[in-house]
């Protein structure tokens, strides 16, 4: 399992984000996204197809979603999206790579 920074970036800023409007709320989310890569790890294949190598899996509470690549020796984190907001920004990040 591997970030892109711009992915890790975006999950701390939302962590930060949450933890200001209240208290453990920050801790939560990323309990939730944490939850969301482990349901990666174990069914990679499982959730909804963005392209030919790219998934979402949306978190159950919160309005996010982890966006990821199957690698052949990972799996990818691409960003961690909020599902209400452009939500193809992150497709110049796949091209990057």
């Amino acid at each position: 399992m591997h970030f892109l920074d711009q992915a890790e970036k975006e999950l701390d800023s939302v962590i930060e984000y949450y933890q200001a409007q209240k208290s453990g709320l920050g801790i939560q989310f990323l309990k939730e996204v944490q939850s969301a890569i482990e349901r990666n790890k174990l069914y990679p294949e499982a959730w909804q197809p963005l392209s030919k190598r790219t998934r979402r899996c949306q978190t159950k509470r919160f309005p996010y979603a982890v966006i990821y690549q199957v690698r052949s020796n990972e799996i990818l984190i691409v960003a961690i999206a909020h599902l209400h907001r452009s939500p193809d920004y992150w497709r110049k990040r796949v091209m990057q790579k």
